[in-house]
């Protein structure tokens, strides 16, 4: 049955294609103009470059020393324009640790010695981050082939993990479609994902991901993402232990957006369901679900929201997880939570943001983390609180080109797990980051 599903994913894939090619095949000869030569469709392509200088500090307890991470990531790269339809995008990136002192965590060749210092998953990295060919040849579509950047809705599921210095990036192919009024289709099929680590992990990931537009400002979306990654190349995260295989597939709904409350005021909400389950030959504890609900406001550039999101757990055996995510930005920017604790996470914060100056942005967000169930605290008994923590940030546009960021996590530890493997010890961070992109 599960390999009848995952050929029916292709077949969806190709169907739309199908019905897709009915429509007025326009794009090649309007994005091909007479005159149009193959070189003026590179020489008239846009950039893919930018460079990102950035500076963390971690303090974490029961580390011996301080990390300090300096490190340039060099992105540069170059997209042509349409050519009879085709286009090629391709972008190279190198990221140079100034200063090393910090476990980068990269995968095949790891810093000895540094295991006293905090993790900061920032490793040292020459590589070509994205080469894909695009074809725009049926209205409405594009349709892309290679090494790709994905960011879905909240890209609490699929995105890049921009955050970090090394991106997280897909191999495969993807549809993109704007034929249906009001209405994005996203569907990829995707055969290998590189991680911020720069692990190469193989299997298949199948997205499915529509989204309508109820108004300008507001949407629903529904969901599924197989996937069939199998052990050993995602045992060391996987909640389940060595040995196990963590397919699953997950399929939601997302309502999410604002609606105008008078002339400058608006209200914010968001509701989102999902369930988790074992996918072709996937451990059969794999069985958990996901809720997110919020609510705020918003004036003219500043806005407050308070939201709940939880990640459930199976008994303590399992909890849902969101391996292809970009997982730093939720429960919070410690990174205490990129993979979710078997005993899953309920996370209540509370978020502020606005603009006090054109070119000032300022950020703040406060989180109340807990289990979904009891787990061993050490000294004996039982607890199911994490901590709490508060994240602020700034960042001055200096101009269109330029950026500088400065931002603060602090999170402190309340119930402590019996497991040392598990604790979410105190742990407080410092970034400073300047970006100039072309």
């Amino acid at each position: 049955m599960q390999d009848n599903m995952r050929l029916g994913m292709r077949q969806i894939v190709c169907v739309l294609l199908l019905g897709f090619s009915t429509c007025p095949v326009g794009a090649a000869t309007e994005d091909t103009p007479s005159g149009h030569t193959l070189w003026n469709a590179v020489k008239y392509g846009k950039p893919m470059t930018n460079f990102r200088l950035r500076y963390e500090h971690v303090d974490q307890d029961g580390k011996p020393k301080d990390a300090r991470a300096f490190t340039l990531r060099s992105l540069v790269g170059w997209q042509t324009t349409p050519f009879h339809g085709f286009s090629i995008g391709i972008q190279i990136i190198n990221v140079a640790e100034l200063d090393n002192r910090y476990d980068d965590r990269r995968l095949g060749d790891p810093e000895k010695g540094m295991s006293d210092y905090p993790v900061v998953v920032d490793p040292h990295e020459t590589d070509i981050n994205q080469l894909y060919l695009d074809w725009t040849g049926i209205k409405d579509t594009r349709i892309r082939i290679g090494r790709q950047q994905v960011n879905l809705d909240n890209v609490r599921f699929i995105g890049d993990i921009g955050f970090r210095q090394v991106m997280q990036v897909f191999d495969g192919y993807s549809l993109s479609n704007k034929s249906l009024p009001n209405t994005d289709i996203y569907l990829a099929h995707f055969e290998r994902v590189k991680q911020i680590s720069t692990r190469l992990q193989e299997g298949e990931l199948e997205v499915v991901n529509v989204k309508h537009h109820l108004t300008p400002d507001e949407a629903i979306t529904g969901y599924a993402y197989l996937s069939n990654f199998e052990t050993p190349s995602m045992a060391k995260t996987s909640v389940l232990g060595a040995g196990t295989d963590q397919s699953s597939k997950t399929l939601g709904l997302r309502i999410d957006g604002n609606r105008r409350i008078g002339e400058t005021w608006r209200g914010l909400y968001t509701v989102e369901y999902a369930r988790q389950s074992d996918y072709s030959e996937g451990d059969d504890r794999i069985d958990a679900h996901y809720g997110h609900i919020g609510a705020g406001i918003s004036y003219r550039n500043w806005f407050a929201r308070v939201d709940h999101e939880r990640l459930s757990s199976n008994d303590g055996e399992y909890a849902f997880q969101t391996p292809f995510g970009t997982n730093h930005l939720f429960q919070g920017w410690a990174d205490h939570f990129l993979i979710t604790p078997s005993q899953g996470i309920k996370d209540t914060f509370i978020t502020l943001g606005g603009k006090p100056l054109p070119w000032l942005s300022l950020h703040a967000e406060y989180h109340i983390i807990n289990a979904h169930e009891w787990f061993s605290k050490f000294g004996g008994g039982f607890g199911d609180k994490y901590g709490k923590e508060i994240d602020l940030a700034a960042t001055w546009s200096v101009s269109d080109q330029l950026l500088v960021k400065a931002e603060y996590a602090n999170f402190r530890e309340a119930d402590r797990i019996a497991n040392p493997a598990g604790r979410k010890a105190d742990i407080e961070k410092f970034w400073l980051t300047a970006m100039y992109k072309f």
